[in-house]
């Protein structure tokens, strides 16, 4: 093993490449000091963010991505704390040695956070089936992948805590957007129903749903008609609701909400489905 102890340090506050409106944590509470967390999608966007707070208060991050290279100016000021690794993770065989890699750097996973996703939009009637395919591929297999790979190694630990990334389009329909929802909604239930077959040891799994928030994702949608104010004003056309907070959610946003619920704050917390999204789901 490579991995090796050491003592608190202080918060890191040099600015960092992240998604734009992330922030640098002013106060460092080392909340998960020393814990091994296994993030996806973690070379932008929601994944980015989680992984540099997380490093913030004290964790070891293993960050994986299919593009991991926005993440590589950090190993500086990680040098002993953040495993990188370029992965696709509908590939079972290849997840589970990443994870062997990033563990056997950083020592045993005590979190993990299913990040990665993509947006495939088009009618139904307009999707081909190897479109529909991708989409589950990455956002459901994957997290099926990692989840599988990885909670068998806290079950031998009888510790741990999950949290998937969903979305609030999981439970409200949206126009053009029927892969990508059902892909989501198979990530919320996967979650629950993992959550109730580990609760046995102690481990949790729950799911944070955002609405819009500031990613390439999101920006890209943007850039094909939408806009923010779009978003934020809802549209009767394509039968959505807007957002009653009148703002889109940063990526720091959506990882304070995963981190709560990594934490010994919400020891108690499991199965839940968390929206992040402004109210723009009216709490269904």
């Amino acid at each position: 093993m490579c991995y090796h102890r050491q003592t608190a340090r202080p918060a890191l506050k040099a600015a960092r490449n992240v998604s734009p409106g992330t922030r640098v944590n002013a106060v460092n509470t080392q909340e998960f000091f020393q814990q091994c967390v296994v993030v996806s999608g973690a070379g932008r966007g929601i994944g980015a963010a989680v992984a540099r707070q997380l490093l913030d208060q004290g964790a070891r991050v293993v960050a994986l991505d299919l593009d991991i290279t926005p993440l590589q100016s950090w190993q500086s000021s990680y040098p002993d704390a953040l495993y990188l690794e370029t992965v696709d993770v509908a590939d079972f065989n290849a997840v589970a040695q990443a994870v062997d890699n990033g563990t056997r750097q950083l020592g045993p996973v005590d979190k993990l956070v299913c990040a990665a996703g993509i947006l495939q939009m088009g009618a139904i009637t307009d999707l081909s089936p190897d479109q529909w395919a991708r989409t589950f591929a990455c956002n459901t297999n994957g997290v099926f992948n990692l989840c599988h790979i990885v909670a068998k190694q806290m079950l031998t630990r009888r510790k741990g805590a999950i949290v998937n990334i969903s979305s609030n389009a999981a439970t409200a329909p949206r126009m053009a957007m029927g892969a990508y929802a059902a892909s989501k909604a198979a990530v919320t239930q996967l979650s629950r129903c993992l959550g109730l077959e580990l609760a046995h040891a102690g481990i949790r799994v729950n799911v944070v749903s955002p609405g819009s928030t500031d990613t390439p994702m999101q920006q890209a949608m943007w850039a094909a008609g939408s806009s923010a104010q779009t978003v934020i004003d809802g549209s009767g056309e394509h039968y959505r609701l807007g957002i009653p907070l009148k703002k889109i959610a940063m990526p720091d946003e959506i990882a304070d909400a995963v981190l709560f619920l990594l934490s010994d704050r919400a020891s108690h917390i499991t199965l839940h489905d968390l929206r992040v999204d402004g109210g723009a789901t009216l709490d269904q």
